[in-house]
């Protein structure tokens, strides 16, 4: 029997995975994974259990060095999903992790009650569930902030969103993190090699609330888009710096999918529920 496909079209919506398995035997059922999936931008974040307490962390500044050990054990990851010959490809403009020796590509089937991903390179078998969200409206921003140079992503799907932001530190390339975080010269520059964000939340009556982060403290905190000015293509996101001072920044859209009336205009979030 034939295997049926998926296409980037019919994967829109958030899916979260209940396990995988490697080719030498190991198996997690365990890692929290989400992975949203948009027109065809995405926006994927990973996290192991056994999180130290960081309730005291309430900013990058305050975390310690065995709260890092465990923060660089995580992985995310936004970009836009790609699909050829067979096989669809998740190329990462922006990756917790070092930059990975091998591309992410895997075939893709539905199976009555879960969909399947085979790995190209390293065949690994992924089992992913559709979560029961609408999602309505969908829009997919790619960011940039014109200063840094730092990329972002931001989607909504429905009631929820998520948000990735690159690290703004330079990262060697085929090195874990844990390892560039243990070798790093200062607690500072191990603090600032960890300050990639990937986010997820739900749009309330409050704003747009921040539910789980690769960055703790920014649990409980608001994002809360806001256009600048509709006409420059700019956005305002809510932030804080790395001592804990909350700041506003801008940044400049450099591509959109869907429909952007899914972001609420200047100071009024309720727009957008």
């Amino acid at each position: 029997m034939a295997k049926i496909e998926p296409t980037i079209e019919t994967l829109t919506g958030l899916w979260s995975r209940s396990l995988i398995d490697w080719p030498d035997g190991r198996s997690d059922r365990e890692t929290f994974v989400n992975w949203m999936q948009g027109p065809s931008f995405y926006l994927d974040l990973r996290q192991p259990l056994g999180r130290p307490d960081c309730r005291e962390a309430t900013h990058l500044r305050a975390l310690a060095p065995e709260q890092l050990d465990w923060l660089a054990s995580q992985e995310g990851f936004a970009g836009e999903l790609h699909y050829a010959d067979g096989f669809f490809e998740w190329r990462r403009e922006i990756d917790f992790q070092p930059q990975a020796i091998y591309s992410d590509q895997g075939r893709l089937w539905m199976e009555p009650d879960m969909m399947v991903e085979e790995g190209k390179d390293i065949p690994y078998i992924e089992h992913w569930h559709r979560e029961p969200i609408v999602p309505d409206p969908v829009c997919a921003l790619r960011l940039d902030d014109p200063a840094s140079g730092t990329r972002a992503y931001l989607m909504r799907l429905g009631p929820l969103f998520m948000y990735a932001r690159a690290r703004r530190a330079p990262m060697p390339a085929g090195l874990h993190l844990q390892d560039c975080v243990a070798g790093a010269g200062s607690l500072v520059e191990a603090q600032d090699l960890v300050d990639c964000e990937i986010s997820q939340g739900a749009i309330t009556g409050a704003g747009w609330i921040i539910q789980r982060s690769s960055l703790p403290y920014r649990e409980t905190q608001r994002l809360d888009p806001a256009w600048a000015a509709r006409a420059s293509g700019a956005l305002m996101l809510s932030d804080m710096t790395a001592e804990g001072r909350p700041v506003t920044r801008q940044w400049q859209i450099l591509e959109a999918q869907g429909a952007l009336d899914a972001f609420p205009t200047e100071g009024n979030v309720k727009a957008a529920l």
